[in-house]
């Protein structure tokens, strides 16, 4: 059985056994031939082609190292202002600290969910989201099950979506959900945006950057064609300069979650073989 038909087929089965009804609109001949071509016909809007002259409301400024000190988030903070970057996306433990910071300045804060495994059970995302929100993150980011989903148990992996996607929106907070694609192949990585959609997610997000591999053009515009124009899509993971966002961004993602956001928007190139 060909690629196309086996995701089409088997995201029907799954749509089926979760009592959605109908079929998913994938149509990944399209998706493949768009990434062929440089990726410039998929887009988070209209005219995918069009990517903004201005990169920094599309990006995350992002720190999730586990040896950051405070001073660090502080800087992160005073840099997204100075850029007017979309958000700060941090660890749990500094939201407080980061919405202090940030206050009044429109500009995000963003926390990580059952980060960077995505193993832990349902209840304990839920409450970590809560918390982060009550802390006075905006935007939760958030890890799938990737075993349960690579298992086959759909309806948990909805379930332990679900449970993020409703504290969200009790509040009015967005969530994003990280599927960690480079774990995944291509059908699983369709059902999971399926799911992340069933369970009323705002976003799904290509990576945490923690896994062996990062966002790709392909994975974006398999996952904006599977999610449609509604839903936003955001590549994380090995983004370095300009160029990558904006074949990111051509490709279908309207955010990017980078720790490299300033040489992003300032377009200067890494050293080579060195990155942030």
């Amino acid at each position: 059985m060909e690629r196309n038909q086996l995701i089409e087929t088997v995201t029907r089965e799954v749509l089926a056994i979760l009592g959605t009804g109908g079929e998913a609109k994938l149509g990944l001949d399209y998706a493949d031939e768009a990434v062929a071509n440089g990726a410039a016909r998929l887009g988070f809007s209209g005219n995918g082609a069009d990517v903004p002259a201005s990169l920094a409301q599309y990006i995350d400024h992002t720190v999730l190292k586990p040896d950051v000190p405070p001073e660090k988030i502080d800087t992160l903070c005073d840099e997204a202002m100075e850029y007017r970057f979309a958000a700060v996306c941090i660890n749990p433990v500094w939201v407080q600290r980061a919405a202090r910071r940030v206050r009044g300045s429109g500009v995000k804060v963003a926390s990580v969910v059952g980060f960077p495994l995505g193993a832990n059970v349902p209840e304990i995302k839920a409450m970590e989201a809560r918390r982060a929100i009550r802390d006075g993150a905006r935007e939760i980011d958030m890890v799938i099950n990737i075993g349960a989903l690579k298992g086959g148990d759909h309806d948990l992996v909805r379930k332990d979506i679900a449970g993020v996607t409703d504290a969200c929106q009790e509040v009015g907070a967005w969530s994003k959900i990280i599927i960690e694609a480079c774990y995944l192949t291509d059908e699983e990585k369709v059902i999971a945006c399926r799911l992340a959609q069933l369970a009323r997610a705002d976003f799904v997000k290509t990576s945490t950057g923690f896994g062996p591999g990062g966002a790709t053009v392909f994975d974006v515009a398999l996952m904006r064609e599977t999610v449609g124009l509604k839903m936003g899509v955001k590549a994380a993971g090995g983004i370095h300069d300009a160029d990558d966002a904006r074949a990111m961004i051509s490709a279908g993602a309207n955010r990017i979650g980078a720790s490299a956001g300033i040489r992003i928007v300032s377009g200067e190139k890494p050293e080579s073989g060195r990155f942030q």
